[in-house]
């Protein structure tokens, strides 16, 4: 699939400013795209098992981790 002519130009761009390849931008781009994907379906299997064991947060308690992430 062609890349628009707008994310080629900006490829272009950002490959000049950083003295690479588009080439090689496109190629870190897709692993670091897979790497994302596999850690990210890896959690939810994880998630998914702590689940079927019971191991659930209750809503009172997600609300106290959120308070204190996120205070105010």
């Amino acid at each position: 699939m062609p890349l628009s002519a707008d994310l080629q130009e900006k490829l272009s761009g950002l490959a000049a400013q950083q003295g690479r390849t588009t080439e090689a931008l496109i190629v870190e781009a897709i692993e670091r795209l897979v790497s994302y994907d596999e850690w990210f379906l890896c959690e939810v299997e994880k998630g998914l098992a702590a689940a079927d064991r019971g191991e659930l947060v209750d809503h009172a308690e997600v609300g106290r981790m959120i308070e204190k992430r996120y205070p105010g």
